[in-house]
């Protein structure tokens, strides 16, 4: 039986009802008195001047209120994205913005924005990283690079900046420049028996949410601070920037997290600030709402990588040596995630030779983002096809070449830290007694092929805070201020559950607004219930110690005689002598109270991460006259530490590893040389669709507690994503013999391979 009552019980969300029903608010579905709707003039061009702007034809469109250029804002300086505002003098993207339309309606709005005339002058634009990097490369930002966004940072994937100190050197587009290097790399090659080297590439790839971006921001006549909705991974970082730009106290400025559909690390800080000034330009309500093309043209999608690996090993499988150099394109900002990808490719196999260089560099596209485990994709589809090929030219079972080589914890880390508690070995043995590896002789003889592939995710750390009270109908109340995109506050339900003894219906998650809610850091990065959760289960508790003291007067025993069942509090071995919840509660609700209300806090830090594994199998059928690879089935095991909401996790698991498809097989956003998108709708961009795409899907979840995460859980949210185009790519490979080293796998891609002489594409 479990040690539990509450956690590992498989348990709904708890707005997924509303939000199959369509009766949750989205930020599109809100309207305030007065407001105004936003459009945005995007750039046409990838770099250019601007001579002008003509809005004129706009201004005379019915509804159109105003049309607001760099001139009507006050003068950031553009350090990161967010500031950015609109485009002043120059545009360094397609897409970006340059003016905004504001009208009583939205098609007001969109017919006003299609009338604005901007008079360019096109300039030279470096589209690629190679074209970046070239000496006479047009720079992004002449007079130095820019700080950049700290998303990588929210994510875990932080792991110093290494940027460049431009005011001591040339300026130029690299934004950061890094190295990991351990022994004797070129003694290491010479001690292989075998050598595989190949260059890895991974597109632009957008997160896709259904909902796009969507901001609501109100001024306030009395404080003059602002009212923010927003479709947000990150109320409080928010908060912090619209106050930054409008120069008010963050207190002046309250920032409520709309229901979100959809976030994988796209929907932090954006466009808030730019709308908060907007609407006190024009003291009134200014709602933003992207469109699908916007969505695509001018976020934070995902940044493309090329990854140049070497690795060699032994005969019985051991690596002797790995060499990489990673060259990551960060659009015009900063990212500061190229060090991290070194880091992931040098950490998850130690080697004791090793030379790494990373290089992030800044073209003329849209800055990049975080998208579910930055990185992590693309460096797996690396290393781990890398050690597939490797297994499959000296003859050996290619889990057992993985588990040779293995971090455990303790192991050298990239960077020289060593390895925390973690499951990567017992992760890959759970995979390897799947019938679908041990039957993948049989499989291939069928003209099918199965591929295996482990990735995983450091995990993100944070503060956090909670309060939790004790209502007088016996209803606990768990106030936090973390985001729910995942199915997070069910979880908050079951752990509150746990610590304060009660029945799951009992508990009541809260979350407010940034003047109302307990601070929490952006949800992202596999953190949410790994750190917020803590923090909830010490509220939790030290709520149940205050309704056990008010008990132990009433029945004049000791606490530690005390116990909570079904939601009374009562003496153990008495059944008949007991009080309710919300009998105690009023206790400190009256007036001539003899006792203070139940009200208490948790909070917490954690700074230790746990890091989580997934291992996936994948079967696929390849067809040979067109390169279609079809995916019959997806086995996905992964180490949860402790499985708070089964359903839940198993949701995670199964969303992450689709997405892990669309990497794969299907998504890239493709740019021509004159820097327009050419992949700018769902009719260009394909995504997996759940029924069409999505192949017979099994979920093994594995346990290995984490001492840090409450009651032992990790994060879950990151690692399946990781392995899944790399188990694809090794599943091909044992199929049809070809080794695909770019992503997506598409049919023509496939197929070229398939016809090509050297077995690669």
């Amino acid at each position: 039986m479990s040690e539990f009552t509450a956690i590992g019980q498989p348990r709904p969300i708890i707005d997924g009802k509303a939000k199959v029903t369509g009766t949750a608010q989205y930020v599109p579905d809100m309207q305030l008195p007065g407001m105004l709707h936003a459009r945005f003039v995007p750039s046409q061009y990838a770099h250019a001047n601007i001579r002008g702007i003509d809005a004129s034809e706009a201004l005379s469109v019915p509804g159109v209120v105003a049309v607001l250029t760099h001139e009507d804002l006050p003068d950031i300086k553009p350090t990161s994205r967010h500031k950015l505002m609109l485009a002043r003098g120059r545009v360094i993207f397609v897409g970006q913005p340059v003016a905004l339309v504001l009208a009583t309606d939205e098609t007001a709005a969109a017919d006003g924005a299609e009338r604005v005339f901007v008079d360019y002058e096109p300039l030279p634009a470096a589209m690629t990283i190679d074209e970046a990097l070239a000496e006479d490369a047009p720079l992004v930002w002449p007079d130095g690079v820019p700080t950049g966004s700290e998303d990588a940072g929210e994510h875990g994937a932080d792991v110093g900046s290494g940027a460049m100190e431009q005011e001591q050197q040339k300026v130029t587009n690299i934004a950061q420049e890094g190295a990991y290097i351990r022994g004797d790399i070129e003694a290491g090659f010479a001690a292989a028996d075998v050598i595989v080297e190949h260059t890895y590439t991974s597109p632009m790839v957008h997160q896709s949410s259904l909902e796009t971006h969507g901001i609501i921001a109100q001024p306030d006549p009395v404080t003059g601070g602002m009212a923010v909705w927003s479709s947000t991974q990150d109320p409080f970082g928010a908060r912090k920037e619209i106050a930054g730009v409008l120069g008010v106290p963050e207190s002046l400025v309250r920032v409520k997290g709309a229901v979100i559909g959809g976030g994988f690390g796209a929907k932090f800080t954006l466009y808030d600030p730019l709308v908060a000034l907007v609407a006190r330009k024009m003291n009134r309500p200014v709602k933003l709402t992207l469109t699908r093309s916007e969505e695509l043209l001018a976020t934070n999608p995902a940044p493309p990588i090329r990854i140049d690996l070497k690795l060699g090993a032994r005969r019985d499988g051991t690596l002797t040596a790995l060499q990489a150099r990673v060259f990551l394109d960060a659009g015009c900002y900063p990212m500061k995630l190229a060090k991290f990808v070194g880091f992931q490719v040098g950490s998850y196999y130690p080697v004791a030779n090793m030379d790494i260089h990373v290089k992030e560099a800044l073209t003329f596209k849209q800055s990049t983002g975080a998208y579910r485990a930055p990185g992590a994709p693309t460096a797996f589809f690396a290393i781990d096809t890398a050690i597939d090929e490797i297994a499959e030219k000296l003859g050996l079972d290619s889990i057992e070449v993985r588990l040779k080589n293995a971090a455990c914890p303790g192991d050298l880390l990239a960077d020289g830290d060593t390895w925390p508690g973690m499951g990567m070995r017992e992760t890959l043995m759970q995979i390897r007694e799947h019938p679908l590896w041990k039957n993948r002789d049989q499989i291939r003889a069928a003209g099918r092929g199965v591929g295996v592939a482990i990735g995983g995710w450091m995990g993100g750390t944070s503060p956090a805070a909670a309060a939790c009270n004790v209502n007088r109908d016996g209803m606990v109340q768990i106030h936090i201020g973390a985001m729910d995109i995942s199915g997070s506050a069910t979880g908050f339900t079951l752990l509150a559950a746990e610590a304060f003894g009660v029945s799951p219906d009992r508990i009541q998650i809260i979350t407010s607004d940034t003047d109302n809610s307990p601070f929490a850091t952006g949800t992202g990065g596999s953190k949410m219930t790994y750190t917020t959760g803590v923090a909830v289960i010490k509220a939790a508790e030290e709520a149940r110690r205050q309704v056990l003291a008010i008990a132990a007067e009433e029945f004049e025993a000791a606490v530690e005689d005390l116990e909570i069942v079904d939601g009374n509090v009562r003496v153990r071995g008495t059944p008949t002598k007991s009080i309710p919840l919300g009998e105690i509660a009023a206790e400190g609700r009256k007036f001539g109270a003899d006792h203070p209300p139940v009200f208490a806090h948790g909070r917490a830090v954690v700074t230790d991460q746990s890091p989580g594994f997934s291992a996936q199998l994948i079967e696929v059928e390849v067809d040979q006259e067109t390169g279609e690879v079809k995916v019959l089935k997806q086995v996905i095991a992964q180490d949860v530490g402790r499985a708070i909401n089964p359903m839940a996790v198993e949701g995670q698991m199964v969303g992450g590893g689709v997405q892990g498809l669309g990497w794969a097989l299907y998504e890239r956003m493709i740019y021509g040389e004159d820097g327009q998108l050419l992949t700018g709708s769902w009719i260009d961009y394909a995504v997996p669709a759940s029924i069409q795409s999505a192949p017979e899907v099994e979920t093994i979840i594995i346990e290995i507690p984490s001492e840090h995460g409450p009651f032992g859980a990790r994060g879950v949210g990151e690692p399946p994503v990781t392995p899944t185009a790399a188990a694809v790519a090794n599943a091909i490979a044992h199929a049809t013999g070809v080794r695909m080293t770019s992503i997506p796998m598409t049919p023509p891609d496939v197929l070229r391979a398939l016809k090509s002489n050297n077995g690669h594409a």
